[in-house]
């Protein structure tokens, strides 16, 4: 089950679900603003047309965004959500109640790019700056209709966005987590590991990696079902969460196979603290057919530019460790 080395991961489940709205404002926001400066250019009001270009400058950037640097999802919806403001100032103060459609349109859509601590003041700021142009919200007398659908579609944005985020919140919750033994999986640990790998490199954390794999694994489903074999794991994962410190985090990578990730000051506490993992299986883990014990291999972190690297490291000790007759200890840095 070796990643490949190099290998850039695919992003998050939530950060997919953040870019569906901003793929699809995105380019509609800047093609509106075209056809608008466009519009206004045909009118002989070549300042008023710049100023819409403008407008749809910041909104293209942020098109690019969404679909070539995925990492760049939040500076996208700041961006459109500013724009949406502005584009709608500026055709408010051509169109007057005319651009009142496209305002209501703005509102929505700023609660589905930016978060609420955001949007909200945003579109504040967009019903003050309309109230302040004459003619819009101001015919001569107050529009409270006008007033009202805002309030309205303000307080249904932010009510759905908030339902909308936990949503999301679950999900990741969801897809981060094996079912069988509860424990973060291997998309959470590809994630982890990314995150782990900047911390390391810029000198804060001494970490390790470990890969444990139970012995003989496939006897025990051969051998007494698949039930027998999901109860191992799950009293597996048991056992790790009770002897692993606050620090450090488990995984289940797939199948047989836990990772750990482990701070470890140097060599020698590391392979102190596998062997304390390693007794405590075998004391602890029991199947139908007897005593269960784990292999495990582990390499401290070298400063690799990618996890898929370090983890074949601790793989490879792995394999040896299981070479070298199971139920033991391989430490990467020993492989020379």
């Amino acid at each position: 089950m070796k990643p490949a080395a190099g290998t850039p991961t695919t992003p998050s489940l939530p950060r997919e679900l953040r870019s569906i709205p901003l793929r699809t404002i995105a380019p509609v926001a800047t093609l509106a603003l075209m056809v608008f400066a466009g519009w206004l250019a045909w009118q002989r009001l070549p300042l008023q047309s710049l100023a819409a270009l403008a407008c749809a400058t910041p909104a293209a950037v942020a098109t690019w965004l969404v679909h070539k640097h995925a990492v760049q999802l939040s500076s996208a919806g700041l961006l459109l959500c500013l724009v949406n403001v502005a584009g709608c100032l500026l055709a408010a103060g051509e169109l007057g109640q005319r651009a009142l459609p496209w305002s209501l349109l703005a509102l929505m859509a700023n609660f589905f790019l930016v978060h609420n601590r955001i949007a909200t003041p945003a579109n504040l700021l967009l019903v003050a700056g309309l109230l302040a142009i004459p003619g819009v919200l101001r015919a001569p007398a107050l529009d409270i209709q006008a007033l009202v659908v805002m309030g309205l579609i303000m307080a249904f944005g932010f009510h759905f966005s908030r339902r909308l985020q936990g949503d999301r919140t679950r999900l990741e919750l969801l897809a981060s987590l094996d079912e069988l033994t509860g424990l973060p999986n291997r998309r959470a640990l590809e994630k982890t590991l990314m995150q782990q790998i900047g911390s390391a490199r810029n000198g804060r954390f001494r970490s390790a990696l470990v890969i444990l794999d139970i012995d003989h694994f496939k006897d025990v489903n051969d051998h007494y079902g698949h039930t027998a074999g999901d109860n191992a794991l799950v009293e597996l994962a048991a056992i790790l969460r009770l002897e692993l410190r606050e620090q450090d985090r488990v995984f289940r990578f797939g199948g047989e196979e836990f990772v750990i990730l482990a701070e470890a000051g140097n060599r020698d506490a590391l392979a102190s603290f596998t062997e304390r993992v390693r007794e405590s299986v075998q004391q602890s883990l029991h199947g139908p057919g007897g005593g269960i014990t784990i292999s495990l291999g582990a390499a401290m972190y070298a400063g690799e530019q990618y996890w898929q690297d370090w983890f074949s490291r601790a793989d490879a000790a792995l394999y040896l460790a299981k070479g070298n007759g199971r139920n033991s200890v391989v430490i990467a840095d020993d492989l020379g």
